[in-house]
């Protein structure tokens, strides 16, 4: 996948589109991300000893993976994923936009 855990990353696509926020949670197999502050649905949940009090919960729904975008904080936009082999064999992940390595 292009984005990994702790990522910053932009919305492109959706009803959450523009909202900007960092990847809580990657699922490769779904390639679905869960990113903080998008994508917020409403749960209701049974009281439990944790929450004794039970009733609707707010939490971040999974989105795919294709409507984000990775932010680069160098140049300050979206930008796509490329690959590149370092000088030690390392394989590290680059900003198409600027060069940097993210």
């Amino acid at each position: 996948m292009h984005v990994k855990k702790g990522d910053t990353v932009l919305v492109v696509a959706g009803k959450s589109i523009g909202k900007k926020g960092k990847v809580l949670e990657v699922i490769p197999e779904k390639s679905r991300v869960i990113i903080e502050g998008v994508n917020i649905a409403k749960r209701h949940t049974r009281p439990t000893q944790k929450a004794p009090q039970g009733g609707i919960v707010a939490r971040e729904a999974a989105i795919h993976s294709s409507n984000v975008m990775l932010f680069c904080n160098k140049c300050n936009r979206p930008t796509r994923v490329g690959r590149k082999f370092l000088d030690n064999g390392e394989k590290t992940r680059i900003c198409k936009k600027c060069g940097e390595v993210i």
